[in-house]
């Protein structure tokens, strides 16, 4: 069985980042588990902050709710959240070891995170630093003997808010247009953050301009609408080019 892991900062950054990559796989047999760090409950829960009577806990909840909801819609096979706290997102030793053993359990083929700088979120770039961090501790023979340990699992950086500030440079372009109905779906349950949707929208309709440029051009490629972004960390090994 294949599987990928989705590493995200805060509850709905998978949602906005890569949903269209976890409703592709998840249509191909591909277990996706989905970890998300924190709720994002301090700093990206605006809207559900100016209810009257709104709670930590209360926020948390919404945000919980909001993400499992749009996990379903996705097809993703399993969503865990840490509750780490946000702004700033902090792990302790115990957190990150709780996070290796979801990457040995989960064996990804491939994983995703943030891009690896961001100056508007800096729990962005932390999250990045942990699941590198954390592959390269299950990746140890020497950390829990006799566990089974990570191989070398490709880490692909989806796009930011802001990507001409966070160094972020896609060197993949993904169609997702077979499945843009279910990451639309999965958009509209971040009901907390309504400001987002028409973006990210906007988003897949420009990086499916981009695919199809990069595709034998419009008469020649695939005539995608939407796609998705991202930069790969390590080197890809091939036998022709």
């Amino acid at each position: 069985m294949s599987t990928a892991l989705v590493i995200s900062a805060h509850s709905a950054d998978f949602v906005w980042r890569c949903g269209g990559a976890i409703a592709l796989h998840a249509e191909k047999g591909i277990d996706v588990t989905i970890v998300c760090l924190s709720y994002g409950e301090r700093g990206e829960s605006a809207k559900l902050w100016k209810n009257a009577g709104a709670t930590l806990e209360g926020v948390k909840a919404a945000r919980r709710k909001e993400a499992e909801a749009a996990a379903g819609a996705l097809g993703a096979a399993d969503i865990q959240f840490f509750d780490c706290g946000d702004y700033p997102l902090e792990l302790d030793r115990d957190a990150k070891f709780r996070l290796v053993d979801v990457i040995r359990k989960v064996q990804p083929d491939f994983m995703l995170s943030h891009s690896m700088d961001d100056p508007y979120n800096t729990d962005h770039p932390y999250a990045t630093r942990v699941a590198l961090e954390c592959r390269m501790i299950a990746q140890a023979w020497g950390h829990n003997p006799g566990e089974k340990v990570l191989g070398a699992p490709q880490l692909y950086l989806f796009e930011p808010h802001q990507t001409e500030q966070c160094a972020w440079k896609p060197d993949t372009i993904l169609d997702i247009t077979p499945v843009w109905e279910k990451k639309k779906a999965a958009i509209e349950c971040m009901e907390g953050q309504q400001h987002l949707w028409d973006y990210y929208t906007n988003v897949a309709e420009n990086r499916a301009n981009q695919f199809r440029r990069n595709s034998g051009g419009q008469a020649g490629g695939r005539e995608a609408k939407y796609a998705e972004g991202f930069q790969s960390i390590f080197p890809r090994t091939v036998d022709a080019l």
